[in-house]
C-alpha cells in the first residue's frame, strides 16, 4: 500500500465484504505524543477467535478468490516499521475494531494520502450503509474534531442519491476543506 488512505480502503471492503452496514473511521493527530492513530470500527460479522489469531497471517485469507490475504498484515508492518503499533479485536455477530498508531514524524511513515477521496468513493458506491469519519486533530493548545456522517448528508440530500457523481464530488471537497492531515 503506497499511503495510509489505502488502507483504510482496504480495510473498509473487508467491512462491507463481512455484512457492515455501519463503518466508523477515525484519524486522531498526536503531536504532543507524535502519533498519527487509525481506528476503523464496523457492525459487521465479526470473527471467531480461530479467525482473528490468524487474520496477520498473510497465508490466511477466507476470499475464495485468492490464496493470500495482505491487507490486515500489510498494515500491521506499516504501523510497527514506522515506530508505531497495532491491535484488532472482534467479536462474533457484533464487528470488528481496529487501531494502528503509527509515529508521525517517522521517516517510514506512509503518506496519508486521498482520505477524502476515499471516504466520499465509499459513501457513493455504498449508499445503503453509514459511514462515519473523524479527524481529529490538536494545534497548539486547541484540539478540533471534524465528523462526517452519512446519516446526515442522507437527511439533507433527501432523495438524491449518495450515488450521484456530483454529490461524490461535493463530498470530497467537504470533506477536504474540513480537514488536513499531517503529511
Amino acid at each position: 500500500m503506497k499511503d495510509i488512505s489505502l488502507h483504510i480502503l482496504d480495510v473498509a471492503q473487508n467491512s462491507i465484504a463481512a455484512g457492515a452496514t455501519r463503518v466508523e473511521i477515525s484519524v486522531r493527530e498526536k503531536p504532543w505524543l507524535d502519533e498519527l492513530e487509525i481506528a476503523i470500527e464496523d457492525n459487521g460479522n465479526g470473527m471467531t477467535d480461530e479467525a482473528l489469531s490468524r487474520v496477520e497471517d498473510p497465508f490466511y485469507t477466507t476470499r475464495t478468490t485468492r490464496k493470500v490475504g495482505l491487507g490486515i498484515p500489510l498494515l500491521k508492518h506499516s504501523a510497527e516499521q514506522a515506530g508505531g503499533s497495532f491491535a484488532i479485536r472482534s467479536v462474533p455477530g457484533k464487528g470488528t475494531s481496529l487501531v494502528a498508531v503509527f509515529g508521525r514524524s517517522h521517516i517510514d511513515r506512509p503518506p496519508v494520502g486521498d482520505i477524502a477521496g476515499v471516504i466520499s468513493s465509499l459513501a457513493g458506491m455504498n449508499p445503503g450503509m453509514d459511514f462515519i469519519y473523524r479527524h481529529a486533530a490538536a494545534a497548539q493548545g486547541s484540539t478540533g474534531e471534524y465528523v462526517f456522517d452519512t446519516r446526515e448528508v442522507k437527511a439533507v440530500l433527501g432523495d438524491i442519491p449518495l450515488s450521484e457523481p456530483a454529490v461524490i464530488l461535493y463530498l470530497k471537497e467537504l470533506i477536504e476543506a474540513n480537514t488536513e492531515c499531517a503529511e
